[in-house]
Parts: structure tokens; C-alpha cells; sequence
């Protein structure tokens, strides 16, 4: 069952039971515009080999399945494979319709069983037994002790439901449509990657042309004229003699027919070949403009994953710095001195942080600042941002994968950033995003101390301290069955709050000060930050500043590149601003900032201060002592 096919959209292969299929095709129906979808019904071994065909004829980027066929395909194909979750919100909205039949329930699912349900038993009051099963016929024998002991409602798998309706009971099905969209969000971004990874042999054709390599040619009649020593040495179980065979015969593989008879050129096309991969051009061979032969080039496709892991090593060389020390950190307030010292006594352990503050409070700053305090300094700083990739992505990323985990997978697997982060910090950025099924492992990881890569049993040793940081209320998700209560209390072992910007005021001044001079360096202005920034002080201090430290980052860029077009303070008009930085000028008067002259300023901040001198010089972003040389000039008979 599938829809005509755009090359221009992600293939999709939703293998499934009959059930979960129908369940499912309100969100087959959804994604139709925004993917080629087949839908295929498929069970265990029958599935694999359904997987396999489309593989091999190149028709899919990514699968979508569910529980023993998810697990099924994940652990034989190389492909990407994106898993419908079964959610505890899912099963717990399937025992509420299940109660409305009976009041006696049993699940059958795929995997494990779920310790958690003994409290939901209670809670709906409803009697539950559950079973779990790996193959069909352990999912019979536990079905069938069901109905023995007289249940009559099974919640369950496909497999399941298809059984308890055979035996004329009621079967429910354990997902959800959410579950389903989730599962089809997934294989949509799989299917992306897996095509910019195909995507980057293409980039790289224009070095690998110049390599001498794999080459052979054939004349219009497809039998080989020449062939390179490379390529001998590949074909060389070929009896006989290559010239004059024909390329069909011999290999058919290769062939170049297709090239022969459209005389289009191809080009990074992924080859499996000899027991290893292959990037392969085939190339017309024209005469007078008439094609009288055609070329092979096959380029070891392992010289281009060697390029891919320098590039990697490289990025992750760069995520693994910390370049923010304490001294880095500006701020004079007493919440943000009070949280300074929490973070650096927090530095001097070894024990989970758990950093909380809205967005752009600096969290990742205070997580570099503590590893560069600690004793893991000289070690690895990895960071990664938890609601930036989907479930399937962040689980190898985290994890890393073993060799033919799935498509595309790095020969010899991948290292994930718990042993990239090995002997160093591991900072999980924005946590309270992170898929409730990865935080199982990831409680299990903080645990054990030791992860188990994709694809792998093998469980490996990491010696790794976590800095974990949200926006997020953690205490409120947890009531709401969205983060685990469990990790919760494993990475809130220290707890450090960092205040919003707009509760520590008087730190606005320098921090703008020092940004925007910064910025201005970088442009190569004259103008003295200090100075031009001054008349503009009273609005960055009076703005609430709901990006925090990042708004005022984007400011301070803003108006450092207004200020590189003068070369002295006095030629600033500051109303022109109002156009760049329109939040700036939101409450407070315009006549407080417009191109004054000093004397204007000086007063209109004394006037601000009520009179206080040190008030007025914070206001002017000067020293007291440079405020009261001002004043001198200003009012010489006053001291």
C-alpha cells in the first residue's frame, strides 16, 4: 500500500501488525504531503525480510515500526529505524477504557514488564496482571494464561490484541496517536540525516576525481577495454583475461549499461562491492558527440569516512573546552556573588550540579566555570543540548554505536559523549527536554557509572561528572508524569539557582560596558565604549531584560555596530537608535538620552540619583571620582 513516489520527499517503510496499522492511518494520512510513505503489514522474520527488499532496491530512507518488530529491525538491518513508544501515559489512558469493561485487566507486552503499574492498580482500583514476552509464541503462552485465569479485557501489542480477538476477547491496543505521530517525526528527521550523511560523498567528489583508483572502460558494447591495476586486483577471481568480457558477465554489479544507453553521467553513487563500500562514478565516453564507451571509477568509500572522523574529532575537539573561568564572570550584585561562591565551593566536589535559571542566565558559563575549577580541568568539557535532537539521535549521540548499528554508521561504530566526556564533565544542557524513555537510561548510566552503546551488550566503565541545567520546573513535570522522579533526585545532589538579569541590576552596567567593547575591538572602532555607552545606561538598566545576559549580548552587538560610525562621543545622536534598539526606548523618557551635551547629562543623572553621587556615576557608567572632576567643570564653586 503506498502513494506514487517524489524523489524530493523522505521515504518512509511503516512495517507493523494489521492492528497498529489501522490504528495508525489517520497519521499515515497526516504525513502525506510530507513524505512517500509505504505502509507494509509484516511480523518478526517477515518483516526482516521486507526490510531487507527495500533496502536493496534503494526505495526507503528510514522505517517506522513498533515494539517487536522495532526491535527486530533495529537489531538486523543497517538502516535507520525509528521506534513508536509505548508512553505510561498511553497505557495508563488503555486501562482506563479497559476498567469501563472489566474490572480484572491483563497486559501482554513486548520487552518487560512495568514495575509502576502496581501503584496505577490502586489508583484505578482495577485488578492487573501483566506478562512480557520476546518471540510470538511467548506472547501465545502468556496469552493464553490470561485466558485461563478468566481475563476477559487484554491490553497489548498488536500481536496481542490480534490473539485476544480470535479468542473473542476484548483486545486494547497500548498506544496512542501521539505515540504514533512521535514515532513518524522521528523517521522523518532520520531520513534527513541519513540523506545529508549520503549528501556529504558528493561534497568530497571534487578531491576523490584527482585520486588514482579503482578505473576500468568499456566500448559501446559494454565489453571491457581497460582496466587499472586496482581494479584487476578487485576482479582478480574473474578467470581469464577482463578485455574484451563483457562487464555484465563478469560483474554484473557494475554495470555500465544504463550509462551506455543514456549517456548520463553518475556521480557518488553508494556501492556495496567485494565485501566493502564503495563510492562509484560512471562516466560517458563520447566521440563527436555520439557515446562510444563508458568509465568505471570505484573510490574506497572508507577514505571518506576516515575524512568524516578527522572532521568529527575536530568539532569535537572544540566541544571539548571549557574557555569560561570564574574571573570571566562579571557581576557585583549580591545574588549574583552569593551564586558565584555556590558555584566555585560546588567546584571543589565531585558530585552532580544542577544548574536552574530561566533562558540565557549564563547556565553553560557556571558549568565551564566549575569544570575549570575542579580537578578534572585538564579533561574533557563535553556539552550537549538535550532538546535538540530527536529521542533516536540524542540516544546515539549520548551512547555512541556499534558498526552497523544503521545506515550510515561509522565503520568500527562511534563513541557517544559519555566516553567522549570520559575523566572529564559531561554538561546535559536544557535536561527537562530530555524523552522520558532516554532519562531511564540516563538514571542508569548515573548510577552504574557505565554505558552500553547502540547495537552493543558490552557494557563500558565511564568515570564522568555530570552538570545538568533547565529552565524548566522539574518539580512540576514530575507531577505531571513527564520527568522522572527518580533522576530527579539523582541530579539535584547540588543545586545551583542563578538569578534572571532583572534582579541584579546594578550588574547591567559593566556587563554592557564590557560587551559592547568587545564588539567594538572586533570592528576595529575608535570610540571609547565607556564613554558613548554612558548616556545609554539609565535605559539598559531600567529594561527587565527577559532574554537576560543573552538579550543583552544581542543588544550590546547592536549597539556597538551603531557606535562604530563615530569617532568621538559628542557627534552620537542617540535618538537614531530608537529604530535599532526600539526595546531601549520603552519607559523612559527620550529627552533623558538624546545627544546632550555632557553638562545636560551630568545633571539629568544627578537628577535620576536624587542627588547621590555614586547612584548618578553608575547611572553615567564613569568612576565617582571621574563624575566629580565633571561637577568641578560644571559647577567650579561647588566642592
Amino acid at each position: 500500500m503506498k502513494a506514487a513516489r517524489s524523489p524530493a520527499l523522505p521515504r518512509l517503510c511503516f512495517l507493523s501488525y494489521r492492528q497498529i496499522r489501522e490504528f495508525a492511518m489517520p497519521v499515515v494520512a497526516e504525513y502525506a504531503q510530507r513524505a512517500d510513505i509505504e505502509v507494509v503489514d509484516g511480523t518478526f522474520g517477515g518483516a526482516l525480510a521486507i526490510a531487507r527488499d527495500r533496502i536493496d532496491r534503494g526505495v526507503v530512507d528510514a522505517f517506522v515500526s513498533a515494539g517487536s518488530n522495532a526491535s527486530i529491525l533495529r537489531a538486523g538491518l543497517e538502516a535507520p529505524v525509528a521506534t513508536i513508544q509505548l508512553g505510561g501515559f498511553d497505557l495508563l489512558q488503555a486501562l482506563i477504557e479497559a476498567r469501563r469493561i472489566a474490572s480484572r485487566v491483563g497486559i501482554v507486552m513486548y520487552g518487560a514488564t512495568i514495575p509502576e503499574l502496581d501503584a496505577v492498580k490502586d489508583l484505578l482500583n482495577i485488578e492487573i496482571v501483566q506478562y512480557a514476552y520476546q518471540t510470538p509464541d511467548d506472547a501465545r503462552q502468556r496469552f493464553e494464561l490470561l485466558r485461563r485465569q478468566g481475563f476477559e479485557v487484554i491490553v497489548g501489542s498488536s500481536l496481542v490484541v490480534e490473539l485476544a480477538q480470535e479468542a473473542g476477547l476484548h483486545g486494547l491496543l497500548a498506544y496512542s496517536l501521539a505515540s504514533v505521530r512521535k514515532g513518524f517525526e522521528d523517521a522523518m528527521e532520520l531520513a534527513r540525516v541519513a540523506r545529508l550523511e549520503a549528501g556529504r560523498y558528493e561534497q568530497l567528489n571534487g578531491v576523490l576525481h584527482n585520486l588514482q583508483e579503482a578505473v576500468l572502460a568499456v566500448n559501446e558494447d559494454h565489453r571491457i577495454i581497460a582496466a587499472n591495476p586496482p581494479m584487476r586486483q578487485l576482479m582478480r577471481p574473474v578467470a581469464g583475461s577482463l578485455l574484451g568480457q563483457r562487464l555484465d558477465a563478469v560483474e554484473p554489479e557494475l554495470s555500465l549499461q544504463a550509462t551506455l544507453d543514456s549517456g548520463t553521467e553518475e556521480r557518488a553513487a553508494v556501492q556495496r562491492f567485494g565485501q566493502r563500500d564503495w563510492i562509484v562514478n560512471r562516466t560517458p565516453i563520447r566521440e563527436h558527440g555520439q557515446v562510444v564507451g563508458a568509465a568505471l571509477t570505484l573510490y574506497d568509500a572508507r577514505r571518506i569516512q576516515e575524512a568524516d572522523t578527522s572532521l568529527r574529532m575536530q568539532q569535537r575537539l572544540r566541544q571539548s573546552t571549557a574557555r569560561y573561568r570564574f574571573e570571566h564572570l562579571i557581576g557585583a550584585s549580591e545574588s549574583f556573588r552569593r551564586a558565584v561562591a555556590t558555584a566555585q565551593r560546588f567546584a571543589h566536589t565531585d558530585l552532580t550540579v544542577l544548574i536552574a535559571g530561566e533562558s540565557g542566565v549564563g547556565k553553560e558559563l557556571f558549568a565551564q566555570a566549575i569544570h575549570n575549577e575542579s580537578a578534572r580541568t585538564s579533561r574533557p568539557f563535553v556539552a550537549v543540548n538535550c532538546a535538540s535532537f530527536p529521542e533516536a539521535l540524542l540516544e546515539s549521540e549520548l551512547f555512541g554505536y556499534e558498526e552497523g548499528a544503521f545506515t550510515g554508521s561509522r565503520r568500527g561504530g562511534r563513541r557517544g559523549l559519555f566516553e567522549a566526556a570520559h575523566t572529564g564533565t559531561l554538561f546535559l544542557d536544557e535536561i527537562g527536554d530530555m524523552p522520558l524513555a532516554l532519562q531511564t537510561r540516563l538514571l542508569r548510566v548515573l548510577q552504574e557509572r557505565e554505558i552500553t552503546r547502540l547495537g552493543s551488550n558490552a557494557p563500558i566503565p565511564v568515570n564522568v561528572r555530570v552538570i545538568a541545567a533547565t529552565h524548566q520546573p522539574l518539580q512540576d513535570m514530575i507531577a505531571e508524569r513527564r520527568f522522572r522522579q527518580d533522576l530527579y533526585y539523582r541530579i539535584n545532589t547540588l543545586r545551583l539557582t542563578l538569578p534572571p538579569l532583572r534582579e541584579r541590576r546594578e550588574d547591567i552596567a559593566p556587563l554592557a560596558q564590557s560587551l559592547v567593547a568587545q564588539c567594538l575591538q572586533r570592528l576595529q572602532a575608535g570610540i571609547d565604549a565607556r564613554e558613548a555607552l554612558a548616556p545609554l545606561l539609565p535605559r539598559l538598566v531600567a529594561h527587565d531584560w527577559p532574554g537576560n545576559v543573552r538579550e543583552l549580548e544581542n543588544i550590546a552587538e547592536r549597539i556597538a555596530v551603531f557606535l562604530m560610525q563615530f569617532d568621538t562621543p559628542q557627534q552620537i545622536r542617540y535618538d537614531d537608535l530608537r529604530h535599532d534598539c526600539p526595546e531601549l526606548f520603552e519607559g523612559l523618557p527620550a529627552a533623558a538620552l538624546d545627544s546632550q551635551p555632557l553638562e545636560e547629562r551630568v545633571r539629568e543623572a544627578m537628577r535620576l540619583a536624587g542627588g547621590n553621587r555614586q547612584e548618578a556615576a553608575r547611572y553615567l557608567g564613569v568612576s565617582r571620582s571621574t563624575l566629580w572632576r565633571w561637577l568641578r567643570t560644571i559647577e567650579p564653586n561647588e566642592d
